[in-house]
């Protein structure tokens, strides 16, 4: 100990002989200098919090895109962000998808109105890294975050998450299905919808995996969820209408098969209209997955990109999840170190058994598979 005591002595009397000199000074464990914001790797880097949200007020904006205000509490986190940091957050096409994302990373590149940040299922922030789209930078809790929700580089980092339930109105539907081997009944004619296209968004695209999990497929062979829809739309219980809080209460996709905190949150919203919607997460199909926040590497507003990452990894961003039944990524480390807030924790429906979720590879070539298989067997 008192060995390591005088390394760290003699190390601090070299720095202090450098600023007498003029000369830069330097930081144990650190850089010489702050970084500008686009190259920063971390909140230190870039000087400290305090200079990044100096930076980022400057800036005085953020380009988000695809981020509808009713998914997973992005109305209460963009007002949250907005209201502490005097940051305006600009949302380009809020119904958009993934793939729409990383288009719009290369489409825009350099240009003012090219997204700042992404919010993107794992299998399209893994492809954004893949093409050098991506900025590293480590979130403060960037060491709380699970392994296999974080891309080792740290050029994107799973925030929030759910499993695939599937949402029933029971003022319409007199026998809600639980399952999906349910949904082939005659009496879901017309019924059944998804949120987009599994080939671009999501949401749909876990709904054919946990389709595939429920009728002997596995995560290497997604093809029996395709078969699935495919039988779905043979049947005409398929309905194509993207379904939304607006449709539901206009009887046009009384059942959905989505994210469970998406299914939650229209109970709420919902509440008063005469719709009695009821949520189960079907036991013969259960599928869970993250969704992954990233850095655009040429944002045209980097500190305040920065800055949106270590709000949404926060306390506070990670419990304002929570209040539309999102299960925050750092969920397990905040119920131990006392930061969860338990009362809206409390709310979401209990699972059984751990989650598993598919590997890198694994989803690379459900995501083929489906591209490559979904319009020929199921359509458009």
């Amino acid at each position: 100990m008192a060995a390591h005591h005088r390394v760290r002595t003699t190390a601090a009397l070299c720095c202090l002989g450098l600023v007498t000199l003029g000369l830069v000074a330097c930081q144990e464990g650190g850089p010489t200098r702050p970084v500008a914001p686009s190259r920063a790797g971390s909140a230190a880097e870039a000087g400290g919090t305090a200079a990044l949200i100096r930076a980022a007020k400057k800036e005085g904006r953020l380009n988000a895109i695809a981020l509808p205000r009713q998914w997973a509490n992005y109305g209460g986190l963009i007002n949250g962000f907005e209201k502490k940091y005097g940051i305006k957050v600009v949302v380009d096409d809020p119904n958009g998808h993934s793939s729409q994302e990383i288009e719009a990373l290369k489409r825009y590149r350099g240009r003012q109105r090219a997204p700042d940040v992404i919010d993107v299922a794992d299998t399209f922030a893994q492809s954004a890294a893949r093409q050098n789209l991506l900025a590293p930078y480590r979130v403060a809790q960037f060491d709380e975050i699970p392994p296999d929700q974080k891309d080792a580089g740290a050029r994107w980092y799973n925030n929030y998450g759910g499993y695939i339930s599937i949402g029933c109105d029971a003022s319409r539907v007199r026998n809600c299905p639980e399952s999906f081997a349910d949904l082939l009944r005659p009496e879901y004619k017309g019924l059944v919808s998804i949120h987009g296209d599994p080939a671009m968004a999501g949401s749909a695209f876990a709904a054919v995996y946990a389709a595939a999990l429920a009728n002997g497929g596995s995560f290497d062979n997604i093809q029996p969820g395709i078969d699935f829809f495919a039988r779905l739309d043979k049947a005409g219980n398929y309905h194509r209408a993207e379904p939304g809080p607006a449709t539901i209460a206009a009887g046009r996709t009384p059942v959905i098969i989505e994210w469970d905190y998406l299914n939650l949150q229209h109970i709420d919203r919902l509440r008063g209209t005469g719709v009695k919607w009821k949520v189960s997460i079907p036991f013969d199909g259960s599928f869970s997955q993250y969704y992954a926040l990233a850095i655009n590497k040429y944002a045209p507003h980097p500190a305040a990109a920065r800055l949106w990452q270590e709000y949404l990894f926060s306390p506070e961003g990670q419990n304002l999840r929570l209040v539309d039944y999102a299960r925050p990524v750092l969920m397990a480390a905040m119920a131990k170190n006392g930061t969860l807030d338990k009362a809206l924790a409390a709310r979401l429906p209990t699972v059984e058994g751990t989650p598993q979720f598919p590997t890198e590879a694994q989803l690379n070539k459900a995501l083929r598979t489906v591209r490559a298989q979904w319009a020929k067997a199921v359509g458009g």
